[in-house]
């Protein structure tokens, strides 16, 4: 099936045209859709580790769904390292060294193809969801067009949007003791990801332990509906207004 490119000027009109994109994935009727849940945090702040605690406390299957997986998935050629433009490196994922006031940081890029992919995963999750799997979304906000998306494909599904944060420093020290993350990338992230500013829950890793933080993330669950996304639809709306 072919998907309808997103309209340039994202309003009602593009959360109306990708919710009739999404509903094509829509499982049987009668079927109660999956809930998600939707871990958004910089890298290294512990969205991961967080994602595997709920699994472990949540009495349901839970399926964890990251964008490294997908990162991971695609052609080494196509994963770029500073890749000059029409490489495939550029059009895939390419991290990219960018001159800051604080010294040089690290940014990652998505090209055509690396985009592609994004939508393509965004859509597959809610295909899960509709055929009812749970599902952890382990993944960041790196541009307000990845949140737009994802307002508008998971649209009819309860999806819970959680903060992860952590103070910076704690990341950086983090990220120095990970193998193959690149100096700068938490901080580059760090800000960006969660200027939305809208969440159905926010955790602090470095106060808490993964199991007290899946415990909080468990009680917003049984608290009641979500509410993040659907106030962050009617913001854009609002704008478009």
């Amino acid at each position: 099936m072919q998907v309808p490119a997103r309209p340039a000027g994202f309003g009602i009109e593009g959360i109306d045209l990708l919710c009739k994109d999404a509903s094509e994935f829509q499982g049987d009727a009668g079927m109660q859709p999956g809930k998600l849940i939707f871990l958004n945090g910089t890298s290294s702040a512990g969205k991961t580790t967080l994602a595997h605690a709920l699994q472990e406390s949540l009495a349901d299957v839970w399926q964890h769904i990251a964008l490294d997986q997908f990162r991971d998935g695609l052609p080494d050629r196509y994963r770029g390292l500073n890749s000059p433009e029409g490489t495939t490196g550029q059009r895939g994922l390419n991290v990219v060294p960018v001159r800051h006031c604080n010294g040089v940081l690290t940014e990652v890029h998505f090209g055509e193809d690396g985009r592609r992919m994004l939508r393509g995963m965004r859509r597959g999750i809610a295909a899960m969801a509709h055929e009812g799997v749970n599902v952890i979304i382990d993944d960041i906000i790196l541009e307000d067009d990845f949140l737009q998306d994802y307002l508008a494909v998971m649209q009819g599904l309860d999806l819970y949007f959680v903060g992860v944060r952590c103070p910076l420093e704690v990341i950086e020290a983090r990220e120095a003791r990970r193998p193959g993350r690149f100096p700068g990338t938490a901080q580059s992230h760090f800000l960006k990801c969660h200027q939305h500013g809208c969440y159905d829950i926010e955790v602090d890793t470095a106060a808490a332990s993964p199991a007290t933080c899946a415990d909080a993330v468990s009680a917003r669950l049984m608290a009641g509906p979500p509410t993040a996304f659907d106030i962050l639809r009617q913001s854009v709306q609002s704008g478009a207004g």
